[in-house]
């Protein structure tokens, strides 16, 4: 197993503190980057009222949103959203927005395993991941998640409320339109532009632009006559 040496890995000082909204697998792999590798300190998580299901989570207090300013003032706490795109991302933005007018600032993380060019233009709230390549140019809007392993290239614009999962390929002069999705894989060509609310299934090239709305489905391959087993004369 690598370990990193001291003065590859250093745990930065801790001034602010931190309040994450969810309470889904996301929720614990945000809580584990911003302690690692951020100058926040978790202090809480929260869920809607409706929702609220246990009072702890990885040893802190899960509070209800509605409560929040009861118990964490927002002079002194910041707030991430850490749900996924459930609802074409409505969910994240909602409750993002709902956090800043009870007025509590929006927090990002970008990694330090991440490569985002200096001029990349960032908005609030987005959290990136390890092993992005975010190259010269481009501009990511407020609410952008970017999963680990995604390049998006030189001059292209992501739209606010996107989630781009892994692996996903964004070319040169492209444009992301708001609230849409990305899956595992996918591809859009230089000088496209996907229109706001798609949902690109994984393993999707899209080669021209695409309407608002438009949903592109991955179809599962078929499987071949033989099973793998009897095509490796495996036991014979």
């Amino acid at each position: 197993m690598f370990v990193p040496s001291p003065d590859e890995h250093m745990t930065p000082s801790k001034d602010r503190k931190l309040i994450l909204v969810g309470d889904s697998a996301f929720a614990e792999i945000a809580h584990e980057y911003f302690e690692v590798d951020s100058s926040y300190s978790v202090v809480a998580f929260s869920v809607e009222r409706e929702y609220l299901r246990a009072e702890q989570k990885a040893g802190l207090p899960v509070v209800a949103f509605e409560d929040l300013t009861t118990y964490f003032d927002p002079q002194t706490h910041d707030v991430y959203v850490a749900t996924v795109y459930t609802q074409l991302n409505r969910l994240r933005a909602r409750l993002a927005a709902a956090a800043k007018q009870k007025g509590y600032r929006l927090a990002s993380y970008i990694s330090p395993r991440a490569f985002v060019w200096r001029n990349v233009e960032l908005g609030e709230h987005c959290f990136i991941f390890e092993d992005n390549t975010v190259q010269p140019f481009v501009k990511l809007g407020h609410n952008v998640v970017l999963w680990s392993g995604n390049h998006i290239g030189h001059h292209s614009t992501v739209g606010d409320h996107c989630f781009i999962s892994s692996q996903v390929v964004i070319s040169g002069f492209c444009e992301i339109g708001e609230y849409s999705f990305l899956g595992v894989n996918a591809t859009v060509a230089n000088n496209v532009k996907v229109g706001p609310d798609n949902w690109i299934g994984p393993n999707t090239a899209i080669m021209k632009s695409t309407p608002p709305g438009a949903f592109y489905r991955t179809v599962q391959p078929e499987a071949y006559r033989l099973t793998a087993p009897q095509f490796f004369k495996v036991g014979e």
